[in-house]
Order: structure tokens, then C-alpha cells, then sequence
């Protein structure tokens, strides 16, 4: 399926993807192409491709909203997964509420919800853990479902155990098109147990050279090139077009004596 980059836009990204806004075909154009209307299970979606300006956006929200949510005495390394995200989600939405950015209003931050995978599955089959939503690609697009998903787990660059789930349990949703099947873009957050970035960055990159996948390895983030960013891309089997990961490692607090 299409995707309509703009003619003159930013270089492209590792594995030859070039930035650009998406452009839904109407069922216009789909009848004109002589694609069944009917049939709305099509293995192979339209692709939404946020430009980078968003997504250095979300990357910004992250980064201010965990700014707040590491605050808390309550938020650290011996908290739970789902705890630690729910603070982080109310504290985004506390940066949204506060701030001038043109994108204020526009902007969703939503609950965790259950997802489906494609639209042929009827039983949701995934559960997301920060969407996020923009008014703007609501109202263009006709697009209900959320337009970012930002995946969340705990991390140490030295437990290999943390690592192998932050690539099965994290990056493996996205690649596999269980989580934004039909996204150019999704965003992981990394809660750091211990260890900084780069210890986290080179545990997980271990994991998968040791699986062979030394093309998905983590790299410095194009968008936003921080201590805490890097970038990954993945090639997924059902998919024309892989998808880009944006990840931000945040540093939690030790737990109390």
C-alpha cells in the first residue's frame, strides 16, 4: 500500500525509510484501484507515518512527564511495571495540562487499553501501555485507533533476564505487528533498574546478536540524539514496511532501606 511522502523531505532513515505524513486513501480511490471495498481484513494496511516532529514530541513528553513522575517517592526500583506507568502516564498528562506547545490540545495521552492486531482478529489479543492520540489524524483520517504506542518495560544492562523480555516482550509486539501493525513508528520506554543508557543499550544489543539480528541493534536516536535515546529498526515478516522504534531510557530512584 501507498504511503505520501512529501517530494522534498528529511534524509532517510536507517533502512532506506524517508520521513513523511501519510496519506489515507478514501474509498474512492480504492474502488477506482479496484480493491474490494468489502473486504476489510487486507493482510496489508495503509501505513501511518507521524512525522518527525511528533516524534521527537512524544520523546520530549517522556522525557518532561518522567521528569515529574521520578519525583515520587513512591516511583522506584523496587515498584511494579504497571505502578511505575501509571505515574508516568498521569504525569505526562500533567505536562500536557501545563504547557504552551501548539500540539497542548491536540494531543492524547489514554489509558492502557486492549488492542487487536489486525482487524481480522475479533478477541483483542494485546494489551498497550501508553497510547497516544492526535486530533489532528483523527479528523483527517478518519483513525479511531490510537496513533502511537509506547511500550513499557524494566531494564538493566546487566540481567540478561531483563534484557531477553525488553526484546520479547517489548520490541518483538512491535516487529511481529502485534502492537501498531499499521504504524512507520513505535516508542519503547526503559525503566532503568540499574545501570545507565548505554549499560542497557549494549545488554540488549547483546541479546539479539546472540539471536542473529545484528540489524536491529540499537543505534543513536535521529530524532532526538540525547544520553537517553536511541533508535531500532525491524523488519516485520507480514509487513512491506518495517518499523522504527524510539526508545527512552529512564532512571528510576533506589529503593528505600
Amino acid at each position: 500500500r501507498s504511503v505520501d511522502h512529501q517530494a522534498s523531505g528529511p534524509p532517510a532513515l536507517a533502512g532506506g525509510l524517508r520521513f513523511g505524513r501519510c496519506r489515507r486513501r478514501s474509498q474512492g480511490e480504492r474502488a477506482e484501484n479496484g480493491v474490494d471495498l468489502m473486504n476489510c481484513h487486507s493482510p496489508q494496511p495503509d501505513f501511518l507515518d507521524i512525522d518527525p516532529e511528533r516524534c521527537a514530541f512524544i520523546l520530549q513528553l517522556l522525557d518532561e512527564g518522567w521528569e515529574r513522575a521520578s519525583e515520587c517517592a513512591e516511583v522506584n526500583s523496587d515498584v511494579g511495571e504497571v505502578e511505575i506507568t501509571e505515574s508516568l502516564r498521569d504525569s505526562m498528562r500533567e505536562v500536557l495540562r501545563g504547557q504552551t506547545h501548539k500540539r497542548r490540545k491536540r494531543t492524547w495521552v489514554l489509558p492502557g487499553t486492549q488492542s487487536r492486531s489486525t482487524p481480522s482478529v475479533w478477541r483483542p489479543d494485546g494489551i498497550t501501555d501508553i497510547p497516544i492520540a492526535f486530533t489532528d489524524i483523527r479528523e483527517d483520517y478518519d483513525d479511531h485507533d490510537p496513533h502511537a504506542i509506547i511500550e513499557c518495560k524494566r531494564i538493566a544492562g546487566s540481567r540478561a533476564d531483563l534484557c531477553r523480555l525488553y526484546v520479547v516482550e517489548g520490541v518483538e509486539r512491535f516487529k511481529t505487528g502485534k502492537y501498531a501493525g499499521n504504524h512507520v513508528f513505535g516508542f519503547m520506554a526503559g525503566y532503568l533498574l540499574s545501570g545507565g543508557p548505554q549499560s542497557a543499550t549494549r545488554g540488549i544489543n547483546r541479546h539479539l546478536t546472540k539471536k542473529g539480528r545484528q540489524d536491529e541493534r540499537l543505534r543513536p536516536c535521529l530524532i532526538r540524539d540525547e544520553p537517553w535515546t536511541r533508535s531500532s529498526v525491524h523488519q516485520r515478516p507480514k509487513l512491506t514496511l518495517p518499523i522504527t522504534l524510539h526508545h527512552a531510557f529512564l532512571k528510576l530512584r533506589p529503593a528505600p532501606p
